[in-house]
């Protein structure tokens, strides 16, 4: 849940501009924060988290899966943006739900049941 309440600023922000007729900083927007969460989100608190315990954070195991997962989802997402010509329609967005949906599945089933 916390992830859907980090979003909706970004949800809303992007419907905002999306009605401006501005659906490709509505894109970026959603994109950027993503990678800004990734590449700023995550580490920050580990380096803080070394630098003040001088103790590694062990990222071993489950981890190099979710990096796969997440990867593999961010390759499905561009490869669906670009069949449909770099534009999003009404069948992308379906799709892209259905993504959402299959990968909220599978970390139920890899929570539930350990990872496969």
């Amino acid at each position: 849940f916390l992830a859907v309440g980090t979003s909706v600023p970004d949800l809303l922000s992007s419907v905002v501009v999306a009605k401006q007729g501005k659906g490709d900083m509505a894109v970026s927007s959603s994109i950027g924060s993503n990678i800004f969460d990734v590449s700023v989100g995550l580490p920050l608190p580990w380096l803080l988290f070394t630098i003040f315990l001088a103790d590694p954070v062990d990222v071993s195991g489950k981890v190099f899966l979710s990096i796969a997962i997440l990867l593999a989802m961010v390759l499905l997402v561009i490869l669906a943006i670009a069949l449909s010509s770099w534009e999003m329609s009404l069948k992308l967005g379906f799709f892209m739900f259905a993504l959402y949906i299959l990968y909220i599945a599978q970390e139920i089933a890899r929570s539930k049941f350990g990872d496969c």
